[in-house]
């Protein structure tokens, strides 16, 4: 029988870490070997798992290294800086990364690439199976409905969330805008206010709903003459998240350097 999966987990006292140490907790092939959180976190020294009441063994910690030691996998769900500083750690350690954090700009997403070059990284905006077939789907869609259709995008998140539109948006639009042979960065329209004229049908356009404790909804909507397609997805547990990131961490294990997406863990690439 293989030994469990050595599994390190960033921001481990936040809500989507306490979900991934449940996750991890939960299985027989994955083993809890680190949690890492920020210097301030009054979480420090604890043990990662004492929320769920059966004790890890394993304390959260702010040093890097410490967490990072006997690790196969970091998964990291937190903000652009920490995941790369926790990035340049995993390369010098050895250790694949799988990365659900989102906001990245293009020149960190360079550094991620060349990280990539030298251990395992699995970055996707989304890590929700569902969400990555909604994505094929709309590939499918957009390449049918590629004349006559407006196409806009509307997403919504808790009153936490920092980053807008949700990494998740921007990539079904990235893939809708793919489909259709436009580049995003052109043709993305991320507000409308005052006299905006007639819609220019070439645009991809973005809503931005944040309130409350909503998980994730996103929908993708084309619009035609005398009919509309909606193709929608809707999380009612950040659980997916964590299961999703776990057949990441599982892909990874088996697999040396570069950079992979959702596509290549379930096999829809």
């Amino acid at each position: 029988m293989n030994s469990p999966i050595q599994i390190a987990i960033a921001g481990s006292s936040g809500r989507m870490g306490r979900m991934l140490i449940e996750a991890v907790a939960n299985t027989d092939d994955c083993v809890l070997s680190g949690a890492l959180d920020v210097p301030s976190s009054p979480a420090i020294g604890q043990d990662a798992s004492a929320f769920l009441g059966r004790p890890s063994g394993v304390a959260i910690t702010a040093d890097l290294a410490k967490g990072l030691a006997g690790a196969r996998v970091l998964i990291d769900f937190t903000r652009p800086e920490g995941t790369l500083a926790h990035l340049a750690a995993c390369r010098e350690h050895g250790v694949a990364a799988v990365i659900g954090t989102t906001g990245f700009s293009e020149a960190q997403k360079a550094e991620i690439a060349e990280h990539a070059r030298h251990i395992g990284i699995m970055m996707a905006p989304n890590m929700s199976v569902g969400v990555n077939v909604v994505m094929k789907l709309l590939d499918m869609a957009a390449r049918a409905l590629n004349q006559g259709y407006d196409i806009e995008i509307i997403e919504a998140h808790h009153r936490h969330k920092v980053d807008a539109p949700s990494g998740t948006a921007l990539k079904m639009g990235e893939v809708v805008a793919d489909a259709l042979g436009r580049d995003l960065q052109e043709c993305a329209v991320y507000g409308r206010e005052g006299v905006t004229g007639e819609r220019d049908p070439s645009t991809i356009g973005f809503a931005t709903v944040r309130g409350g404790d909503i998980i994730g909804d996103h929908t993708v909507l084309f619009a035609g003459t005398g009919e509309r397609i909606e193709i929608s997805h809707k999380s009612s547990s950040r659980a997916t998240y964590a299961q999703g990131s776990l057949r990441a961490a599982r892909f990874l294990a088996s697999r040396g350097p570069g950079l992979f997406d959702m596509n290549d863990v379930l096999g829809l690439a």
